[in-house]
Order: C-alpha cells, then structure tokens, then sequence
C-alpha cells in the first residue's frame, strides 16, 4: 500500500499538537525534495471542530472523506464516548481495507468501535490504566512508542504519534522518504527504547553534558569497531557511568543503539543501490554478510535480499558513501 490518500479524522474535541503532527508528516507538499504527493484530508463529522486550548478549526471534509483513504488517523481527544455515526465511519474505512492509526487517546474512539478486542495496543502512559480498565479485552502494552498490529497502528503519547506516522511511511514508503521527512521536521527517522523512560521522570536541569556529540559520531562512523571504552572516552567518562547514562538518555544500551542504527543504514543500502550485500554489510557495520543476515532477519522479520525485492525503488541518487 502506498499511503496515496491519508485521511486524519478528528474527534468533536481533538488536542493541537497531535493534529499538528499528522498534517506535518502527511499534509505538507514535499514533492520539491523527492517525496511522493499525498491527497492529504482533514475530516469530522461536523464543519468545526474545537481544538484543546481554545481554538476551533474549520474542517474541509465530512466523514465522507474517508472513502477511498489508504490510511486513517484518528486525532487525539479528551472525550470517551462517541457518536455512532463517528464510529461507524472508522468500521467502514476498516472494512474497506484502510489502516487504521491513533495518536495518543484517539485509541479510545478506536477501542469504542471494536476494532481493537484481543488486539495489542498502547497509549500515553498517563492513560493506559484507564483504557485496560475501560477495554479489558484489550492487551495494553504501557512500555512501547507504538504498536504496529498490520491493519491498526495505536501509538503512545503526544510525539510518539511522529514515531508511529514515521514508521507508516518507513513501512509503505521507503526508509528513504521516512529520512527525508524527519530531516524536515528536525527530528529523527527512528526512536530506540520504549516510553517507559518518559514516565514520571525529572527533566534534567541542563543538558550541555548530553551525550549526543558521541552518538553523532557513532551514526557517523558505523563501519568501523565502536567498544564502550572507545565511547566513554570520547565522552571523557568512565565505561560505567557512560553505559548508565546512555541508558538513561536514548533508553536502551550502547550495543543495542549501535545495532539500531546499522540495521537502519543497512536498510537505506539496500532500498538505494545495488550493492552486494557484502558490501552492504561492511558499510553498515556488520564485518560480513552472515552476520548482517543474522541481525537483519531477527530485527527487521525478513532476510536482506528478501527486504531489497519488497522496498527496492528506482535509482535516482548514487548509493550513500
């Protein structure tokens, strides 16, 4: 499927910021740097719909727009109960084969139209006690940024929507569009670690001693060997206090970031040229095929050359250095 038609739906009570993002991934005109174009609607079941914090948006489509949507998102919200005509709208684009996606709370009109019993979902953190009390057929997972269960995609609070729309356009794009528009939007193609590292947690008072300069250069330097000793040094740490404070900055260790980001590399590799994949595997990191091979099929769910027949897309560009 290719996301030719986006539909985001909005409750009668939607928050900004998720609204915002949706339309920032999905919305905006990127053909100048090589995106594909989207017909982009904003739909509601009523011509203005009231955003969180006091705004109200006039909405170019009525629940109509959904006909023919490749991919609905359904808006965050502060209400819990929902109109059935609003309901049977989302079991009718479902019906007919779209894929349905929240942000944050819109997986409470999601849960309500039944599409989510005996199904894995998350949200933000704040409301997965409610949403298991309220559903308890549902299998809420409190720890992840999104879950992608193939025909509904629910993602955890607030940014964790650009992760969950990201890996849509990852998924049915290519990594190479997905890193074309995080680059546009300043932010990254992928998030490692789940939300469980944002749940009631102090915000540093500075963060001029983030380690960020040295993951740079872990993204920067990928083929070549990257122990912890190495890495500590760079941030003129001790190995134990690095590995503590990796964890408690990206939510996961050293080794598995590093893994994180080969595997993503390997993947713009083989989506963007023609490279064996030995080569494939030097570049990204992996010393040898077999060993890429390893990682890339328990990671990604499919072998390399089986990956490349899936995404492959025209050459445009030399294959990255």
């Amino acid at each position: 499927m290719a996301l030719d038609t986006v539909a985001l739906l909005l409750p009668a009570q939607s928050a900004a910021f998720e609204f915002a993002l949706v339309t920032e991934v999905f919305g905006v005109d990127r053909t100048p740097y090589g995106v594909p174009a989207v017909d982009f609607r904003v739909c509601a079941a009523q011509p203005q719909v009231d955003l969180l914090g006091g705004l109200t948006l006039t909405v170019p489509h009525g629940l109509d727009g959904l006909a023919g949507a490749d991919l609905v998102v359904v808006g965050a919200t502060g209400l819990r109960e929902f109109d059935e005509t609003f309901l049977d709208a989302i079991r009718a684009a479902h019906a007919a084969g779209a894929i349905i996606a929240s942000v944050c709370t819109g997986v409470f009109p999601l849960a309500a139209a039944g599409l989510l019993d005996g199904r894995r979902v998350t949200a933000h953190w704040v409301h997965c006690d409610e949403l298991a009390a309220t559903y308890p057929a549902l299998r809420v997972d409190r720890d992840v940024l999104f879950v992608d269960d193939g025909d509904v995609v629910t993602s955890a609070g607030t940014a964790a929507g650009i992760d969950a729309c990201l890996h849509l356009v990852r998924k049915h794009r290519g990594a190479a569009i997905a890193s074309t528009i995080a680059r546009r939007m300043v932010v990254p193609p992928q998030r490692d670690g789940g939300q469980r590292q944002y749940v009631d947690l102090p915000v540093p008072a500075c963060s001029a001693d983030s380690l960020e300069p040295v993951m740079h250069w872990m993204r920067e330097h990928l083929a070549e060997d990257q122990p912890v000793r190495e890495l500590a040094r760079r941030a003129s740490m001790s190995e134990r206090t690095f590995a503590r404070r990796f964890v408690a900055e990206s939510g996961t260790t050293p080794a598995k970031w590093l893994l994180s980001q080969r595997i993503h590399y390997a993947r713009e590799l083989l989506e963007a040229s023609d490279l064996p994949v030995e080569t494939v595997a030097t570049r990204a990191g992996f010393g040898s095929a077999a060993l890429l091979r390893h990682h890339f099929a328990r990671e990604v769910g499919v072998p390399p050359l089986d990956y490349r027949r899936t995404f492959t897309r025209t050459l445009t560009t030399p294959a990255p250095a």
